[in-house]
């Protein structure tokens, strides 16, 4: 792959970075990795990412997590991302990736717009929000900022939260992973990214522990929302103008597999 170097430094950001603000590293890897391959790679390559990025995570800020929010939260994200992993199937590529800049727009300006927005923790909106993040992940690839703000109801903890996070990803990525297989979107020229990309998740999840420590949470989601917004920018903008958005050299590398 001619771009490696760059793919890699990317991941690493993106992991960093998910750790930082709490929503998995998915938020930012999915709309980067689409970059370089096709949709459908991307969403195979990312379960093979997360995996190990929260088990990575669960090593590191394994202090205590809370069994309660891991059932009502993460029952029903299990259940709806096997569904949106399954309807990926039916659904253009192209159509998901314009899908997913949107929705990081739209969600990246609430969350800048209406600051103090909170949900309230209820067991209705805790169900709501494992279920709507579920379906996201499994149809776009990501579904961590739905459930970042639904376990902020909780005043958690931030290793409670982060390691609460990752135990419900584990379990989301696991089931659609399983859907992806069988939907024959992990292809095996792309296997010798996971050794790459299991490094990257302990370093850059080492990197975010070490930086959350040194600055306030409200401080880096702030910038995690900014970094967001433009990623979902970025996205759109290549499906709006692809000629624009990056040299073709770099979008001749979803093509050589093929």
């Amino acid at each position: 792959m001619e771009h490696l170097a760059l793919f890699v430094c990317l991941a690493l950001v993106a992991e960093v970075l998910g750790t930082i603000g709490g929503f998995g590293s998915s938020l930012f890897f999915v709309p980067i990795a689409s970059f370089f391959f096709d949709f459908h790679s991307v969403l195979g390559i990312t379960v093979l990412f997360h995996l190990s990025s929260n088990i990575t995570k669960i090593a590191f800020f394994r202090k205590g997590f809370d069994k309660k929010l891991i059932i009502n939260i993460g029952v029903p994200a299990v259940l709806f991302v096997i569904l949106g992993a399954y309807l990926s199937k039916y659904c253009n590529s192209k159509l998901l990736e314009m899908i997913l800049a949107v929705f990081l727009i739209s969600l990246s300006l609430l969350l800048i717009i209406f600051k103090k927005m909170v949900v309230k923790p209820t067991i209705m909106n805790s169900l709501s929000g494992g279920a709507l993040s579920g379906i996201t992940a499994g149809l776009l690839g990501t579904g961590g900022a739905i459930r970042g703000l639904t376990l902020a109801a909780f005043d958690l903890k931030k290793e409670v939260f982060i390691a609460t996070s990752a135990i419900i990803d584990l379990g989301i990525d696991f089931s659609r992973g399983v859907v992806y297989f069988s939907n024959g979107y992990m292809h095996e020229h792309d296997m010798y990214l996971v050794p790459i990309l299991l490094v990257v998740s302990i370093v850059g999840t080492y990197f975010g522990k070490k930086l959350l420590m040194l600055f306030s949470e409200n401080q880096f989601k702030y910038l995690v929302l900014i970094l967001i917004l433009i990623v979902g920018i970025i996205t759109l903008s290549k499906q709006i103008w692809p000629n624009l958005s990056l040299p073709q050299k770099m979008l001749s590398i979803k093509t050589n597999y093929y």
